[in-house]
């Protein structure tokens, strides 16, 4: 088996995470799992070299073009993935299936070299591509493009895994057979977001809430340091704490300048381990989708660290996140509205959890958000995928 991706562990991205739960998985059942993907940046270099890896699972990885903020995000840098990859498929030994994650482009190849080797793929769909670069603004040619590419790539696989209800419903709409799709919701490593743990011995000595993940223009993370200015008047010493990377990143820094120092911590990227312990002493965790952009549909991975942890989430957008946070009494659910979160924020900052509601919330995510029960079952799909058809 091989998976081709321009991302992976110990990269810090939910998409890292997910792959390599997946990969974890496929070597129990695969004499031999190859991972294609990038080398990593200077900054997880160490922990790459460190990761325990099964016997049969070789990773390899090649360099790899970055953005300003040290991801590989943009066409320019998707192509200096995607090139090498046609080569390196070509020249892996033959799998019985190949694994595809975003973007299109290295569905395209993926889809070419198979078909040349006559090998199944299996597309993972964490999200749809040309929904993306049509909200954002993208010239009306390139989505064309994008979406052409996404629908071929989809097309082509023997099976596709989709992260969510909504992202399976949009593929049908796009032609992809609903008996090919397989929702797996994305899970969290259970054994390493825990309510119990050591909290980090720099945190602040006052209330604060924390944002661990990714902040582009998808997530609207922004809003919790616009709706600070509110809170700080009802709790003057609120302070909020941003661990992760993105494109909203330097918006987020200029916003950070009107407070006092220490107000609004900006930390970068760090280690799962490092989220956790950040998690586990904060009031309350925010997670934000900004609506009308194509993700409406999304469930972000932030909402299962949040509350493995056994933090409260304060979620602010929509999705079906709204509903799961609500039903199961895992936090506060507001609009995409400055007045709404700046209440929100309050409320949690003013009831710190308990240590049983943190209890409970976590005892919510091994049951229902195990990233090890999501990557069996993905797991299963790629396996029945790689043996249906074989002669």
């Amino acid at each position: 088996m091989v998976l081709a991706s321009r991302i992976f562990a110990p990269e810090a991205a939910a998409a890292s995470f997910r792959l390599a739960a997946l990969t974890g998985a496929l070597s129990r059942w695969a004499r031999r799992v190859t991972v294609l993907t990038v080398r990593p940046t200077a900054d997880a270099a160490a922990a790459a070299a460190a990761a325990t890896v099964p016997a049969n699972v070789t990773i390899t990885r090649w360099p790899v073009l970055r953005d300003a903020a040290g991801v590989v995000r943009g066409y320019v840098q998707y192509l200096s993935f995607d090139a090498p990859l046609a080569l390196r498929l070509l020249l892996v030994a033959r799998p019985t299936v190949v694994v595809s994650e975003p973007p299109p482009t290295t569905g395209v190849v993926v889809r070419v070299v198979s078909a040349l080797r006559r090998v199944p793929y299996v597309y993972y769909a964490a999200d749809i591509w040309s929904d993306a670069a049509a909200s954002t603004g993208a010239p009306a040619p390139l989505v064309r493009v994008v979406a052409a590419m996404e629908r071929w790539a989809l097309r082509g696989a023997r099976a596709v895994i989709a992260v969510s209800d909504g992202v399976a419903a949009r593929l049908g709409e796009l032609g992809v057979d609903p008996a090919a799709v397989t929702v797996v919701r994305n899970g969290i490593d259970t054994s390493v977001f825990t309510p119990d743990g050591p909290v980090p011995v720099d945190a602040p000595d006052v209330p604060y809430l924390v944002y661990a993940g990714t902040a582009s223009e998808w997530q609207g993370a922004e809003i919790f340091v616009e709706a600070l200015a509110r809170v700080r008047e009802s709790v003057p010493d609120a302070r909020v704490v941003f661990l992760g990377q993105g494109s909203a990143w330097a918006t987020i820094a200029a916003q950070a300048a009107a407070f006092p120092d220490g107000s609004v911590e900006l930390r970068g990227a760090v280690p799962p381990e490092v989220a956790a312990q950040w998690l586990r002493g904060a009031h309350g965790a925010l997670v934000s989708l900004r609506p009308g952009l194509g993700y409406d549909f999304a469930f972000p991975t932030k909402v299962f660290a949040a509350v493995a942890c056994g933090a409260p989430v304060l979620y602010a957008g929509p999705g079906p996140a709204r509903d799961v946070l609500a039903k199961d009494e895992l936090g506060i659910v507001t609009d995409f509205s400055v007045d709404e979160v700046a209440c929100a924020m309050i409320a949690l900052l003013r009831s710190p959890p308990s240590s049983a509601s943190r209890a409970a919330r976590a005892d919510w995510a091994r049951e229902n958000a195990s990233a090890t029960r999501s990557a069996e079952t993905a797991a299963g799909v790629v396996q029945n995928a790689g043996g249906r058809g074989r002669r």
